[in-house]
């Protein structure tokens, strides 16, 4: 028996830490959360006319975002594995190879459709809900349903 079938993958995941936080240290979880989200606000990156831009093909400002983003996560990952990174508390971190499944492109369109439609992917919802977008909560409820309904169909939709 591996390593993989030895831990829960539905409760920790894959890559779960081993190691348990105390409620006190989750702060530093919150303290990232609401910079990321001030960083979302002041880049407008939650703005809905720039999400419609980028969807209407008027504006490379969201593709640059993006685009950004995948070129520092590709090198941190990297890195990662270059130097033999760890945790903060000093795990080894895992990184499982990727396979591809027609699923993939389903939940691409079906995620990108509802991005367009509302103007919010789940990143900056928190924040969007933050700078009194309150219609947003309608978005969250309805990710969290979506979400929930993946979890109770997985086992029969194709992977």
């Amino acid at each position: 028996m591996n390593n993989l079938e030895n831990k829960n993958t539905d409760t920790e995941g894959i890559n779960g830490s081993q190691l348990k936080d105390s409620g006190f240290s989750n702060l530093k979880y919150l303290f990232v959360g609401i910079l990321f989200g001030i960083i979302f606000v002041k880049a407008e990156i939650i703005s809905w006319f720039r999400i419609q831009e980028m969807f209407q093909l008027q504006s490379f400002f969201m593709y640059g975002v993006i685009g950004s983003a995948v070129v520092v996560g590709i090198i941190s990952v990297q890195l990662i594995k270059k130097f033999n990174i760890k945790t903060l508390q000093g795990e080894k971190i895992e990184i499982q190879p990727k396979t591809f499944s027609k699923g993939q492109i389903y939940g691409g369109l079906l995620f990108g459709f509802g991005w367009a439609l509302t103007g919010a992917c789940p990143g900056p919802l928190f924040a969007q809900i933050g700078t009194g977008v309150t219609v947003i909560v309608v978005t969250l409820i309805s990710a969290i349903f979506g979400t929930w309904v993946y979890g109770f169909f997985k086992d029969k939709l194709p992977h």
